[in-house]
């Protein structure tokens, strides 16, 4: 079951964040592969395929688990890449970030990100809220069905 679960992109500058979260993804067992990103300019390279990126193989992520407080590119700006591009507005994105302002979850919702989860400063609840995460994307939730043209996306 969890092999559907395809590749996760983590867009994340924190690298303790980004180790706790594959930590957790792979205790768990629920990613198959995990890229990860470090800005928002590096997400959108990685999703166009440009850059660094620009011999990546396959189709896009299956999930996007994204932080909002990034640098070059916020993650607000990320999802709103992602939301107005039809190649990519069917990649479910989980906001996972440490802002409780109400204006970046009301942003983040009106942009269309699937999720907003506020990371919990305790070790143990942010272990145990990234294998919720993970358990929902890879066993319970059917992702859409690959797009017309293969998952393929333009250049950017």
């Amino acid at each position: 079951m969890i092999t559907r679960l395809g590749r996760i992109l983590l867009a994340d500058d924190s690298r303790n964040d980004v180790e706790l979260m594959l930590l957790a993804l792979g205790h768990f067992n629920l990613a198959n592969e995990v890229d990860v990103v470090r800005d928002g300019a590096e997400a959108v390279d990685y999703l166009y395929r440009g850059g660094k990126y620009a011999e990546r193989g396959g189709q896009n992520p299956a999930l996007m688990l994204l932080d909002l407080k990034m640098p070059k590119v916020n993650g607000i700006e990320v999802l709103r890449t992602v939301k107005n591009d039809p190649l990519l507005q069917t990649i479910p994105v989980v906001v996972l970030t440490s802002s409780r302002e109400e204006s970046d979850m009301v942003s983040s919702y009106e942009l269309g990100a699937n999720a907003f989860v506020v990371k919990p400063v305790d070790f143990h609840e942010f272990i145990e809220s990234v294998k919720n995460l993970g358990f929902f994307w890879a066993i319970v939730n059917e992702p859409p069905p690959v797009s017309r043209n293969g998952g393929e996306q333009l250049e950017g």
